[in-house]
């Protein structure tokens, strides 16, 4: 945000709560269901599950910097921020492992099984429930952030946001609508699309509508970037 002010430049107890939290899901991420490797072929087979780790990890930082960013603009410290906040931690400890699954199996399914899933999907129908799965998860993660930004923006004038926050603020509840409304598309198709054999490729295309947030949330961020310009 350009010109921004920090009004929560001292950390609170709720955000310290919810860096350790975070904190918390990532070494789950890393340890369960795992053991210390005992050889190397234990070793090799442990590091071919860091790539669904490391998207795993970029995924919870996208949030866990959302909230950080969000706290620092805006300093609130009320009874709809703490709530929010606890919400977020719950459904990040939640879907944790979901999140986890889900990226493994698109690590294993585009390396032929090369990078381990370490979990056994039975049949085809169970493709679309990691999907759901992921989806709830994603998409109601991203509806407390927009949550988030809602209440800042209707205590605007209390925390004294300036034109270029204001419009800052507005655009972030864009672009967090917008994840869960491609989430909400994710489930959707999950569900539209038969689980059958011979559906080919159309069965991970529920995944692949993620791909839309790569390109609208770069054009959002430079739409917001030359707003505030204009305005100042």
């Amino acid at each position: 945000m350009i010109g921004a002010l920090e009004r929560g430049d001292k950390s609170t107890r709720i955000e310290a709560f919810v860096d350790a939290a975070f904190a918390f899901a990532l070494t789950l991420l890393v340890i369960a269901g795992d053991r210390v490797p005992t050889s190397v072929d234990e070793l090799v087979l442990a590091l071919r599950s860091l790539p669904a780790y490391a998207l795993s990890f970029l995924l919870m930082l996208k949030f866990w910097t959302g909230h950080v960013a969000w706290s620092r603009s805006y300093g609130l410290d009320d009874a709809p921020t703490r709530r929010l906040s606890l919400l977020l931690v719950f459904l990040v400890l939640v879907f944790v492992y979901p999140m986890k699954m889900v990226f493994s199996a698109l690590c294993s399914a585009l390396t032929s099984g090369w990078l381990p899933a370490n979990f056994e999907i039975s049949g085809l129908h169970q493709i679309p429930v990691l999907f759901i799965v992921f989806g709830c998860a994603f998409g109601s993660m991203a509806l407390v952030m927009w949550c988030l930004y809602l209440h800042a923006w209707r205590r605007r004038d209390a925390i004294g946001l300036d034109v270029g926050e204001r419009i800052d603020t507005r655009m972030k509840l864009v672009s967090w609508g917008l994840v869960v409304v491609v989430a909400v598309g994710s489930i959707v198709s999950a569900l539209l699309i038969p689980a059958v054999p011979g559906v080919g490729w159309w069965l991970g295309f529920p995944g692949f509508v993620y791909v839309t947030l790569n390109i609208t949330t770069p054009l959002i961020n430079a739409y917001s970037r030359q707003l505030q310009a204009r305005a100042a």
